[in-house]
């Protein structure tokens, strides 16, 4: 029997390059995402909508009745200090970001504690260990999942549970592109240079790939990596380092 994974968010980017690796480690892979995809079994689930998540996991443990692996990467990118957040949008980025994590890990954890083993990861950030000017909410919200996954790593180490938090620095995906037109589109910055400028500030002089997070995603849920919890895992070319 396959092993199960849930990645949620799971159609672009960092969550597409973990849903690839783990089919080809073999698992029985569901997408939790609300753009369809190819790539493993797709659920249309709106991850900011709690109900929604609950409904959708409960219901893959009915089909498949064990879940060995959930990765939380659904989120976004919010650019704004703390005089520029209002309420709504703070709160809109609580729900997709920390609550969708929320409602995954809280939903899985039962099946888990049966099988008295599992194994979550959260997509966190470099942001979820230093802070960055702008990053007000989006900073938060990433302190807030390395919080999640001590916690949760702690509460149910004693049913062979890990958890730990994934921190990924400036990766080439479909949301680091948006952010950089955006920025180019409103300063008028070119977007080569901007690309350029972006990798010459990480000490390895590049940026980083999905696939290579979605690597470090595959070892941390592996058997390899059975003494690993409640850790915040860097993959940021040396940034959070200097």
């Amino acid at each position: 029997m396959s092993k199960v994974a849930i990645v949620t968010g799971g159609t672009k980017g960092i969550g597409l390059a973990v849903v690839q690796r783990l089919l080809a480690s073999g698992y029985e892979v569901h997408n939790l995402d609300i753009t369809p995809s190819n790539f493993g079994e797709f659920h249309h689930c709106d991850v900011s909508d709690v109900t929604v998540v609950r409904r959708c996991i409960n219901a893959i443990v009915e089909q498949t009745q064990r879940i060995d692996v959930l990765v939380s990467n659904a989120g976004k990118h919010l650019s704004a200090n703390i005089e520029s957040t209002d309420e709504q949008t703070l709160d809109a980025l609580f729900a997709l970001n920390v609550k969708g994590a929320y409602a995954a890990v809280q939903s899985v954890l039962p099946i888990m504690k049966t099988q008295n083993n599992g194994a979550i990861v959260l997509i966190a950030s470099d942001q979820a260990i230093i802070g960055k000017k702008n990053s007000f909410a989006y900073n938060l919200t990433k302190h807030a999942l390395a919080s999640m996954a001590k916690t949760t790593a702690l509460d149910y180490a004693s049913f062979n549970i890990r958890a730990n938090a994934v921190c990924p620095g400036t990766i080439e995906t479909p949301l680091f592109h948006n952010a950089i037109d955006a920025y180019c589109k409103n300063s008028g910055a070119n977007k080569a240079q901007t690309v350029a400028e972006e990798a010459a500030l990480q000490p390895l002089n590049r940026l980083g790939q999905a696939d290579e997070v979605a690597a470090l995603v595959n070892f941390l849920v592996s058997d390899d990596a059975s003494f690993i919890t409640g850790s915040l895992q860097s993959i940021d070319g040396g940034y959070t380092a200097q």
